[in-house]
């Protein structure tokens, strides 16, 4: 019976089916792929977007340069300390100072500190460890000859961390920073939802796996997708400094996946994240961001529109850096005045058992080199909210996981993945808080009092697609 429910998972997921490939697949920095120039409708979008509002666009851009001006003095000063970090035992308590509140929201990215106990966090590498031991030569990963990135999702591990009740706190945590302007939204930040994602040991020396500053969640399709253009249409409107980077209303139905990138996100991340599995610090293949989330998004959008050499507009078909089915990049020449070379900053020093987070907008990158002496390993574990998108998302990334078939985000996905491994995880054995992120099992999520309408419609709708 259970080899017959695989063999039918495994075809229901086949058609979601993607290229199959590694990391690199998202990456012209890595995979050497050159764009080709856009069609001219592109010139047409620009026009649309900005029409009316020319003048306010580029007064807005000199604002914002002044502006990044201040900022960036603080960062060259500061470095890595403006990291806001925050204890899990003070979320626990409700006892996160306001201060640490305010500087999430400016920053956009946060080190939530022992989410899980350190030996804990240490068996879990140990345990993807003795998995990937187990399958060779069956497991992808990147770089093939020296791999630090892997192309697993369904580890007993890596399933283990995503369900603990500790890592659903953090996460609910980090998803009470959101709300909607439209209280008929139909969005829930009370109860997390797993997006499975990939794990990395990377071992002292690596310089290959070297992602340059970029964001996720898509590139064109910020200008290019109706709905996802209105999440910035304040800042299109050369008003940038009334953008609100945690406003969820029209990312709940944004596309974010126009081309059907190998490895692009089509599911709404509040924030991405990893928990660390290793003591890492600076400069030791750990995460770059760049922590100014309203400024360098506002200057991402505005971009495009304005001619360096005059500061006037530029309204032809380019788009600095925006690569159909890749995620935005970003480089002194095309983006120059996020002074990246001083904002991007390394996360301050982390343990085993520590959780990084940072907005799903924010600008992030890798050490190019690993200095430490010790491997930096992470299992990559954002937090998401409850939307009808997310709900059927999730509804195929369950199947993706009881065929052991990578999720339908990623590369290979609907194919063998890890079916057949040895070791792999039992679905009976993980908790039901757990399981029921991951759209499994019966226990439904709870309708409170003191919800909104558009928070107890997808509630209920969840709960009738799902557990019913």
């Amino acid at each position: 019976m259970k080899n017959h429910l695989t063999t039918a998972l495994r075809r229901a997921a086949s058609t979601l089916t993607k290229e199959a490939g590694d990391i690199s697949s998202i990456f012209p920095s890595l995979s050497g792929k050159k764009p080709d120039p856009l069609p001219p409708r592109f010139s047409a979008l620009k026009k649309s977007l900005i029409k009316g509002n020319e003048d306010a666009v580029t007064a807005s851009w000199q604002r914002l340069l002044k502006s990044l001006e201040r900022e960036i003095g603080e960062i060259r000063s500061e470095g890595s300390n403006v990291i806001p970090s925050v204890e899990f035992r003070d979320i626990v308590a409700g006892t996160v100072p306001q201060s640490k509140l305010d500087a999430i929201r400016h920053r956009g990215t946060a080190v939530v500190r022992n989410v899980l106990p350190r030996d804990q966090a240490l068996d879990l590498k140990r345990q993807a460890k003795g998995y990937i031991a187990a399958n060779r030569p069956k497991v992808r990963a990147f770089p093939a000859d020296d791999p630090a990135v892997y192309e697993l999702y369904w580890t007993p591990s890596q399933v283990q961390a995503r369900a603990h009740p500790n890592m659903l706190k953090a996460q609910s945590f980090l998803a009470s920073f959101w709300h909607s302007s439209d209280p008929s939204s139909e969005i829930s930040t009370t109860y997390p939802l797993t997006y499975a994602d990939r794990f990395r040991i990377r071992q002292p020396g690596d310089a290959k796996f070297s992602l340059g500053p970029h964001t996720d969640g898509g590139s064109l399709e910020r200008w290019e997708d109706p709905e996802y253009a209105r999440v910035y249409q304040t800042i299109l409107k050369g008003k940038w400094e009334e953008y609100d980077p945690f406003d969820a209303r029209h990312r709940i139905e944004a596309k974010m996946d126009l081309y059907n990138g190998a490895g692009a996100c089509s599911m709404f991340r509040l924030f991405q994240g990893w928990l660390s599995m290793s003591s890492t610090g600076p400069g030791e293949g750990t995460l770059r961001v760049c922590p100014l989330i309203r400024h360098a998004t506002s200057y991402l959008i505005l971009r495009p529109f304005i001619n360096l050499q005059t500061g006037k507009l530029n309204l032809d078909a380019t788009f600095p850096n925006s690569v159909p089915a890749a995620c935005q990049e970003y480089d002194p020449l095309s983006h120059p005045g996020l002074k990246l070379e001083t904002t991007m900053v390394s996360m301050p020093k982390v343990e085993p058992g520590d959780y990084v987070a940072w907005h799903c907008d924010l600008i992030h990158a890798v050490d190019r080199e690993h200095h430490g002496k010790g491997d930096s390993s992470v299992m990559y574990i954002p937090a998401c909210a409850i939307t009808r998108p997310n709900i059927d998302f999730l509804k195929r990334q369950r199947m993706s996981a009881l065929g052991y078939s990578p999720p339908p985000d990623f590369p290979g996905a609907g194919g063998d993945g890890e079916i057949g491994f040895s070791g792999a995880v039992a679905w009976d054995q993980i908790r039901d808080a757990g399981k029921r992120a991951m759209g499994l099992g019966k226990k439904m999520w709870d309708v409170n009092p003191g919800m909104s309408e558009g928070e107890r419609k997808v509630i209920e709708a969840g709960n009738r697609a799902l557990f019913s």
